[in-house]
């Protein structure tokens, strides 16, 4: 069966990635579209394909992971016996062209059926045990799957921290009743609210804070909204909620001092062998600005960046 390919990556310079990923939904953004994804909203998917945010794909745990994909792919050909090849193109769904993906690795069995392979390292063990996938990586399979039409797939996770390192590999088939819910899903998603520039329903997330600071970046000076009586449980919530957080900081701020005396001046501090908390002194140098500005305006105004800011402040 001919795969449908979107584009081919190799080589190709970031921008144009960064851009390509723009075009449809890929594996990690189902299951940010259908809610199953612990680090990305449908809000911060929205603004990435309506280009008015990119996904960051830097800091240590990105490099690691990509430093390590080749190794651990190589294992796991070595402990299944199963070719695998790399792939440098981007599929896509040969009806519904809004899915996408772009896959670690293609795998051949040894009745010459096309399956995948995924990579994948954690210092996470918890979420593997048992056989377990946890589900955002199990719904990214799954929409691979459905958008290259293979029956099947594989992880290979490289698991590592205080214990050592351990590799395990999941083999996983495609469910057809998952792949219609995605199709149907992001579907919905693509074409009611990106193609629509109707952002999704605004949540708790970060990536929602972004939304309306860039919807509405400016007050109008002295203008008053009155709030209907339907928000009245959004109040109540609003008000519970802050005095909950004010609560749970000072609870945390005694918890930490009570900890912080014990230690005295030790850095680390441990508890049944395990390592709960750090205390460590450094230098940190920061800028004098009221100095500054005072002593050096011409300087100061020079590099000054003004911009808009708007502070929520609950009354």
């Amino acid at each position: 069966m001919a795969l449908s390919v979107a584009a081919v990556t190799k080589g190709l310079p970031r921008e144009e990635w960064l851009n390509l990923r723009t075009r449809g939904i890929g594996g990690s953004d189902a299951s940010a579209v259908v809610g199953l994804n612990p680090w990305k909203s449908k809000v911060a998917v929205f603004l990435e394909k309506t280009g008015q945010s990119f996904p960051d794909t830097t800091g240590e745990a990105a490099y690691w992971g990509n430093a390590l994909e080749d190794v651990v792919a190589k294992e796991f050909s070595l402990r299944t016996g199963l070719k695998i090849q790399r792939s440098h193109k981007l599929y896509q769904h040969p009806e519904h062209r809004f899915m996408i993906g772009n896959v670690d690795r293609l795998v051949t069995d040894a009745q010459k059926r096309k399956g995948l392979l995924e990579v994948k390292t954690t210092t996470n063990e918890k979420d593997w045990e048992d056989d377990r996938i946890p589900d955002h990586y199990a719904i990214q399979l799954q929409h691979y799957m459905t958008v290259m039409g293979l029956d099947y797939g594989h992880f290979a996770v490289l698991l590592g921290g205080f214990g050592g390192f351990k590799f395990k590999s999941t083999y996983i088939e495609r469910d057809d009743r998952i792949s219609k819910y995605l199709i149907d899903m992001e579907k919905q998603f693509w074409y009611e609210h990106v193609l629509k520039k109707n952002p999704p329903m605004i949540d708790g997330s970060a990536a929602s804070t972004d939304l309306l600071s860039y919807l509405y970046p400016t007050s109008t000076p002295d203008s008053i909204l009155q709030l209907s009586s339907d928000y009245e449980p959004r109040v109540k919530e609003l008000r519970e909620a802050e005095a909950a957080k004010k609560a749970a900081e000072e609870r945390l701020e005694a918890a930490k001092n009570f900890i912080k005396a014990a230690a005295a001046d030790a850095e680390i501090i441990m508890l049944n062998g395990e390592k709960i908390a750090t205390w460590k002194s450094h230098d940190e140098t920061r800028m004098d600005t009221k100095t500054f500005k005072a002593e050096q305006p011409e300087i100061f105004a020079k590099y000054a960046v003004t911009k808009p800011v708007r502070k929520f402040l609950i009354k």
